[in-house]
């Protein structure tokens, strides 16, 4: 990890997860908070012993980090949680694995876990970047989800696409096209951390192009919104679909999302104190409620496909919960 010139830590105090989420973030949460049982199934899943033997999994080969253990690392992840206010603080570890990546598991008490190969592949500030993401998912409350879509693609992954009853396709596909959209209220959140949304960016350039030095990061901005403001429909909509099966959205439109909120003013704002802060946050507007309906329609046009339609999805899991 190379060392530059960190920045004065700022601090949010009792900043809300409103003041930064993308808008489909919201929508999306919401829309799958709406599907019948879909909850219940989640809160079953984690309590039947999955989410332990996750954690057991990822942690057995981990290092937990500490002001003893990689300082200099723990130090900024320490600045992240301090910055976006959270009271809280997750244990952190690394493990070894070749991807520059990180995750944030445990629905009760989360931890977060980063990559060997992120902590000596990239600067300090892409480092800073990915610790206020993974923060960003804590305040935004997004662990529980995300530890549930986890343990179902290590299901996946070991060949079991049902358990008993329960359509885990259906449920990974939802849930995937819902973390995708969180994963934009996060990079929003790193934004804040750092204080820097060209660390951001080069941390999502670094990322797509496997740790690679010497990349030029205004070409890469270049490339972010042309893919955005592309005419081509044909193409725009074979986006989505292609994107069914990725847990993250395209990079680049991760950084083209990042600078037009840049743009349009409203990482300035918050860094001038003018926040949501917890307790104070607005009633769900018109416009969320259309956004919320429209995520309702994708989540069922993504079920017709994988699981017969939610109707059928819905029965499969009430079938489940009653076995």
């Amino acid at each position: 990890m190379a060392t530059v010139k960190k920045r004065e830590n700022r601090i949010y105090p009792e900043i809300s997860s409103k003041a930064y989420e993308h808008p489909t973030d919201r929508a999306a949460t919401a829309a799958l908070a709406s599907i019948p049982l879909l909850d219940k199934v989640l809160k079953k899943i984690s309590e039947l012993g999955f989410e332990r033997s996750l954690e057991q999994q990822l942690l057995a080969d981990a290092v937990k980090l500490s002001d003893k253990q990689l300082p200099k690392v723990f130090s900024l992840f320490t600045e992240s949680l301090t910055t976006l206010d959270i009271k809280a603080k997750p244990d952190l570890y690394i493990r070894q694995f070749p991807l520059i990546n990180a995750m944030t598991v445990g629905s009760s008490k989360p931890v977060v876990i980063v990559n060997s190969a992120l902590v000596s592949q990239v600067e300090e500030a892409e480092l800073h970047a990915v610790f206020g993401h993974e923060t960003g998912h804590i305040l935004s409350e997004h662990v529980h989800y995300a530890t549930v879509l986890a343990i179902l693609q290590r299901l996946m992954s070991s060949g079991i696409s049902t358990l008993g009853k329960l359509p885990i396709q259906g449920l990974l596909a939802i849930l995937s096209e819902w973390y995708r959209c969180a994963e934009l209220s996060c990079d929003r959140a790193a934004t804040l951390v750092v204080d820097d949304p060209l660390a951001v960016c080069r941390l999502l350039m670094s990322t797509a192009a496997g740790g690679v030095k010497d990349l030029n990061l205004d070409a890469f901005l270049t490339q972010a919104n042309e893919f955005l403001e592309s005419s081509d429909l044909f193409a725009r909509h074979n986006r989505w679909v292609n994107e069914l099966g990725r847990s993250h959205p395209y990079t680049v439109r991760r950084v083209g999302e990042l600078m037009r909120w840049v743009q349009e003013g409203d990482f300035d704002r918050i860094r001038s104190g003018n926040y949501v802060k917890k307790g104070q946050e607005p009633p769900p507007s018109e416009q969320l409620k259309a956004a919320t309906e429209h995520y309702r329609q994708r989540f069922s046009e993504v079920l017709d496909r994988i699981a017969g339609g939610i109707g059928r999805f819905a029965d499969q899991l009430s079938d489940w919960i009653k076995g």
